[in-house]
């Protein structure tokens, strides 16, 4: 029986060594709680990005107004230079709005993600300072019945 115990231990470790791979163990745990914002700050060197004519403070408050209206977007982390949100498509895919004071009364915001589709989505939306209308959803081809056949 003990030997069972220590041979469960020592796997639960070795698991945990695998799973965390080079990442710290507090960034392994984001990752299996699905709240890490490694992958969103990665891509942040293929930001889409605009600067805005408010001041820091006013342009953080307005963009998450506008973040919690756009359809299928979660936020799921938030500190003070930043918005992470999950897009909530086929796959759940993270996207970082990350924000930079300029000066007084400019400041940057850049959208990252390692989707560029999932980018593209919020970056629309926040870039024109309302919801978007949801431009990707299906569309169904209506044809006429064949003559004779219903």
């Amino acid at each position: 029986m003990r030997s069972c115990i220590i041979s469960l231990v020592v796997f639960m470790i070795g698991c945990a060594l695998v799973i965390s791979g080079c990442a710290t163990p507090m960034e392994s745990l984001k990752i299996v709680a699905g709240t890490s914002t490694k992958s969103i700050e990665d891509s942040r060197k293929d930001a889409l990005e605009k600067v805005f004519g408010y001041d820091y403070g006013t342009c953080y408050v307005k963009t998450e107004y506008v973040l919690k209206a756009i359809p299928r977007i979660s936020i799921y982390s938030k500190n003070e230079d930043m918005i992470a949100v999950n897009y909530n498509s086929v796959n759940v895919t993270p996207v970082g709005v990350f924000f930079t004071e300029v000066d007084q009364t400019h400041t940057r915001v850049e959208i990252s993600s390692p989707s560029p589709e999932a980018r593209a989505y919020v970056a629309k939306s926040v870039f024109a300072g309302e919801v978007q209308p949801d431009t990707d959803k299906l569309t169904v081809e209506v044809r006429q019945p064949i003559a004779g056949k219903y």
